[in-house]
């Protein structure tokens, strides 16, 4: 008999795993209890090879291998390496001892170890259950790596690591890049000509982390304007770093090399995708989907009535809660999904409703047919609504270079510090995610900004959730100007950013 340590995924949360294997008498065979997976059955014969090709002996007993907690459903090809160890181990080729150890890894036929996916999650989990060290693939070094208060090693075969176990040629720890990684380079606004009300929605935007839609026809620039977003956002901490590293991890799109994620995710699904390419899901673990893998971040929809309606609906309660939970049979998982959504849309089917060459041919009854397509519900949690016209002639043609994305940026940083002040201990990070209490602390109306608020109210038929989503931009504008309090014109600017001519609410 004999145990060894290895980490399973619970959504993005690594989780202990004991590998039991136990030799007896009887027939020949091999065994694997403990609800494991396709992939995990499969291992019994990537270790054999592995065991043959290594140069060892494969036992001829009967072989029963259990993966506890035995309850919980394992799943993924990580259970090959501890699986080969404790064979090793059971049958008297490997003495080292494995106590205070856990093992990661897929195995090829050669003995090859080979990366997989989580590996991060998985490392903290076993620094937090208390192990002293952690083997890991090679390729996942980087990933590894940045896991304090634990000896992660990689390793990229058997042979090399069972040297390491026998004390004679130790592994080299995985030791973290001191400079990180590079954040990646992102257009900048200096190429944006014109527009100059659109920049100043998505400063706001940025500062306090408000949804925004931009609307406008063909080639006004929506996504160029779009793609430009990450540049003037805040560089994310170490906690929103680790948090989305450890979701892109487990989802397997981490790329190869790479340690924490230094710049903020930005997602742009095809409108074609899924419900649950949107939310997360996936059989037999639910896996996140495009709305978690933009958290910290932000979600991009273009052309967004061209989206299933069912993919648009799924995004109304994270956008709330800053959560997902998705429900299968195999159980329930909660996802992270606190991202800023941006979305980009033509004004009708045609996309050339208002624009002075005059071509737009879609009546009233086709363009209301067109903007039904976004629910009313969806719409209200936008906090901007921002008209794009086509630029101009003048515009193209102007000689001086227009403000750069880092000087933008210094004015959101500074903004988001004053709501970094504002909300410490609450857990609140930026004013967009204020809660009912909060909004009435801190965005107090004096008597002129409560007359124009009440007028807005009743004119616009506001709903609550829009008469907190217009102070709440009122006050990120207050916060770009400074203000202590919120004057007659930080809200006057809130609330003509839900007043499209486009939009019917």
């Amino acid at each position: 008999f004999a145990k060894v340590h290895s980490m399973g995924l619970l959504g993005v949360d690594g989780f202990l795993i004991q590998v039991e294997a136990d030799l007896s008498q009887g027939l020949p065979g091999f065994d694997v209890v403990g609800l494991p997976g396709a992939a995990v059955r499969e291992s019994r014969d990537r270790v054999r090879a592995s065991l043959k090709n290594c140069g060892f002996d494969y036992p001829v007993s009967r072989i029963t291998v259990n993966l506890a907690p035995a309850d919980v459903r394992k799943e993924g090809s990580v259970y090959d390496l501890p699986l080969l160890l404790a064979l090793l181990k059971a049958s008297g080729q490997l003495t080292a001892g494995l106590e205070d150890s856990a093992f990661l890894g897929e195995l090829s036929l050669t003995g090859e170890i080979r990366p997989v996916r989580g590996v991060l999650p998985m490392v903290i989990a076993a620094r937090d259950a208390g192990l002293r060290r952690v083997f890991i693939p090679a390729a996942n070094a980087a990933e590894g790596a940045v896991v304090e208060g634990v000896e992660v090693y990689p390793c990229g075969a058997v042979p090399e690591l069972l040297e390491h176990l026998a004390g004679r040629t130790p592994l080299p720890r995985a030791v973290p890049d001191p400079e990180g990684e590079g954040a990646d380079a992102v257009p900048d606004f200096a190429d944006v000509m014109g527009q100059a009300a659109a920049r100043r929605a998505l400063e706001v935007a940025a500062a306090g982390s408000h949804n925004i839609l931009l609307i406008g026809p063909p080639g006004s620039g929506k996504s160029m304007l779009a793609k430009r977003l990450p540049s003037i956002l805040p560089d994310m901490t170490p906690e929103e770093a680790l948090e989305t590293t450890k979701i892109h991890s487990v989802a397997g799109v981490l790329p190869g090399g790479t340690g924490l994620l230094r710049s903020r995710p930005f997602r742009a699904p095809h409108h074609t995708i899924s419900a649950m390419g949107m939310a997360g899901g996936g059989a037999p673990a639910p896996r996140p989907g495009e709305i978690s893998l933009a958290h910290n971040g932000v979600l991009f929809l273009d052309e967004l009535p061209e989206f299933r309606r069912d993919a648009l609906e799924v995004l109304r309660q994270p956008l709330e809660d800053g959560v997902v939970q998705i429900s299968r049979v195999a159980g329930t998982m909660r996802y992270p999904a606190r991202f800023q959504l941006v979305c980009a849309m033509n004004p009708c089917r045609c996309g050339w409703r208002g624009h002075p060459s005059g071509r737009c041919t879609c009546s009233d009854r086709e363009v209301a047919k067109y903007v039904e397509k976004i629910s009313g519900p969806l719409l209200d949690r936008i906090d901007l609504h921002v008209s794009v016209p086509s630029v101009d002639y003048a515009s193209m043609r102007r000689r001086e270079t227009p403000e750069s994305s880092a000087d933008v940026k210094r004015r959101v940083d500074a903004a988001r510090a004053i709501q970094t002040a504002r909300f410490a201990g609450t857990g609140v990070t930026c004013n967009a995610h204020m809660t009912a209490p909060m909004i009435g602390q801190f965005c107090r109306l004096d008597h002129a900004g409560d007359a124009l608020m009440k007028s807005a109210f009743e004119r616009m038929g506001l709903t609550a959730r829009s008469h907190d989503r217009i102070l709440r931009v009122a006050r990120t504008i207050a916060d770009l100007e400074g203000s202590p309090g919120i004057r007659v014109h930080h809200l006057a600017e809130a609330i003509q950013y839900r007043e499209s001519g486009y939009l019917r609410r």
